[in-house]
């Protein structure tokens, strides 16, 4: 499955990741296309089997702050947006941390992991001078080898606390600290909190101030003091970015960092996507690149790509949904940069030459689209395909392509002359797909 990992009509942003049982349990906001703000009244589940992280199964609505047609509100102080939830398991039951916006946050509690969540209490504290007058925001829930529970919040300032493990809503008393990780740099705090314990060591990962990163620092201990250690994905390098969140999961001997990116030229309508790490002996990790794989290896130039897989777009370019069916990069004018990693091209073939077919909508302007690999502008040209007003399906024929490569396309208008300038911004074409064959 590639990114966005998930079905491509679903938007789940803020994705937890968990493992419970032989299944991996992603659980995160709920995002609308063409929304004008973050997130839902509901949040949802989805799943996949450990052996098979391309096989998503949705498990529907688990936890609610508005009635709708087939459930009443989970809670009955407030009708406020739902934001950024946690899922841990704590012996046998499974307990959901919802954070409800400019409201008491509360906890709910299951028998399944997949849920649905009944509301179990609100938090219970007794702080003076709480942080966020017990919204408790983004939490990232850690449930210690030795059954100590720990919460750990934040938006602008971090704080976290302990949690009462025989009810899983009571804040421990005297357990209460304030930047936990600091807001000065390098650590730069911002906001979505997600603990993770990985052999003896304590990470914390993060959104700093520049909020499209996803940061991490570590301690060895669950209360700290915790060390900057560098930020692991950005995703708005060459692409239109925005604020990030998500954390680390292990899947089959395999590290990796969920996180979302942006659609719809907005940072409202998100979408899950999932790159592998490394986790280096001295417990970093080194930055990765936003990447079109998810959970594959490499992709097939041979099946046809949706361009909303893109993770590469420059120049103002932008991913949009027309309707459930279709998703297509949008605003692509003369300058605009669009790209996918990485294709296997296979190594079987090394004579004569190849086809690529792209599917676009026209704009009523002419000119080329200039086909790379491995770089973009930079990169090697295999290809020049032209359109005109009324193409509907542009084809070209390339050199042949073997190993590995990321594909690039740079998109030019035709004109020339006194033309040229008046077409510089002009919407050339839309683009839904494109396949490569032998």
């Amino acid at each position: 499955m590639a990114n966005p990992y998930l079905p491509s009509w679903e938007y789940i942003p803020d994705g937890e990741p968990r493992v419970f049982g032989d299944r991996i349990y992603v659980y995160g906001s709920h995002d609308r296309p063409d929304s004008e703000s973050f997130c839902d009244y509901k949040l949802k589940a989805w799943s996949a089997p450990l052996d098979n992280p391309c096989q998503w199964v949705c498990h529907g609505d688990i936890f609610h702050s508005r009635r709708d047609n087939d459930h009443n509100s989970d809670v009955d102080w407030t009708d406020e947006y739902l934001y950024a939830p946690d899922v841990v398991e704590k012996d046998g039951k499974y307990y959901l941390y919802a954070y409800l916006v400019n409201s008491k946050g509360c906890v709910a509690v299951s028998d399944k992991p997949e849920g649905p969540f009944k509301l179990l209490a609100r938090y219970e504290y007794n702080i003076p001078d709480h942080y966020d007058n017990g919204t408790f925001i983004d939490p990232g829930v850690l449930v210690d080898d030795d059954g100590r529970v720990y919460i750990y919040c934040g938006y602008l300032g971090s704080y976290m606390c302990e949690i009462d493990p025989s009810n899983m809503y009571k804040v421990i008393d005297g357990t209460y600290k304030e930047d936990i990780i600091p807001k000065e740099e390098p650590y730069s705090f911002f906001e979505a909190c997600s603990p993770r314990k990985i052999g003896n060591t304590y990470y914390l990962i993060y959104s700093p101030n520049r909020g499209s990163r996803l940061a991490y620092a570590t301690s060895s201990s669950p209360e700290g003091p915790f060390e900057y250690r560098g930020y692991i994905v950005d995703n708005g390098t060459d692409y239109p970015g925005g604020n990030n969140h998500g954390s680390v999961c292990c899947i089959n001997g395999q590290w990796y960092i969920f996180y979302h990116r942006m659609t719809n030229g907005t940072i409202m309508s998100r979408r899950g996507c999932v790159e592998r790490i490394t986790i280096m002996p001295d417990g970093t990790i080194p930055p990765v690149e936003m990447t079109s794989l998810g959970f594959e290896e490499s992709l097939n130039p041979y099946n046809i790509t949706s361009a909303d897989t893109a993770c590469v777009l420059k120049g103002g370019c932008i991913i949009t949904e027309l309707d459930t069916f279709t998703r297509i990069i949008t605003n692509i004018t003369s300058g605009c940069v669009m790209g996918w990693k990485y294709y296997d091209f296979g190594e079987d073939f090394t004579n004569g030459s190849m086809e690529i077919e792209l599917k676009v909508i026209p704009g009523g302007c002419h000119g080329q689209v200039h086909v790379f690999i491995d770089s973009d502008t930079d990169g090697e040209e295999i290809c020049t395909i032209g359109f005109d007003r009324s193409s509907t399906i542009l084809h070209g024929t390339t050199k042949a392509v073997t190993g590995r490569h990321s594909i690039f396309f740079m998109a030019e208008a035709g004109y020339t002359g006194w033309a040229k300038e008046s077409f510089n911004g002009r919407h050339l074409f839309d683009l839904v797909s494109f396949v490569f064959s032998k």
